[in-house]
C-alpha cells in the first residue's frame, strides 16, 4: 500500500485551485469545478472536493472549515529550498501569516500560512 493523495473539503473548487497555483506555483492537473480538483504535486496528489458535493454523499457531518474558522487540526507540508521566497509569495497572493521562517534545532527551515479556506499550509525546506 502507498499514500496516494489527500483530499480537503471546500466551498470553491475552482477559487482553491487557482489560489494554490498563484500562492504557491502548483499547477492544476485536473478539474471539475463543482464537484473536484486535483494539482499536480509529484507521486503524491493534493486533491480538493466540493463540500456541497461530498454532503450529498455521506450523512456525517464534518467540521466547518474557512478563514473565519479555527485552522482544522490538519496541514499541508510543502517542501521547497527556499522558504522565504514561496512564503513571501505566498502572502502576496493572500495567505494569512501564521508564523514567519525560522531555523528548527534539527536544521530544518519552517514557516506556516493559512490558504484562501483557513487549511495551515507549512513552508518547509527538505529533512536532509
Amino acid at each position: 500500500m502507498k499514500f496516494g493523495y489527500t483530499i480537503l473539503y471546500v466551498d470553491d473548487v475552482e477559487k482553491t485551485v487557482a489560489f494554490y497555483e498563484h500562492a504557491f506555483g502548483l499547477q492544476r492537473k485536473m478539474v471539475q469545478p463543482d464537484e473536484f480538483g486535483e494539482l499536480d504535486t509529484g507521486s503524491t496528489k493534493l486533491s480538493f472536493a466540493a463540500k456541497s458535493h461530498v454532503e450529498s454523499l455521506f450523512t456525517i457531518p464534518f467540521q466547518r472549515s474557512g478563514p473565519e474558522h479555527d485552522a482544522p487540526p490538519v496541514e499541508i507540508g510543502l517542501v521547497t529550498h527556499d522558504v522565504q521566497a514561496a512564503f513571501d509569495r505566498a502572502i502576496a497572493a493572500g495567505a494569512v501569516l501564521v508564523t514567519k521562517p525560522a531555523k528548527k534545532p534539527w536544521g530544518q527551515i519552517v514557516g506556516y500560512v493559512r490558504d484562501n479556506n483557513g487549511f495551515l499550509v507549512e513552508l518547509c525546506t527538505p529533512i536532509e
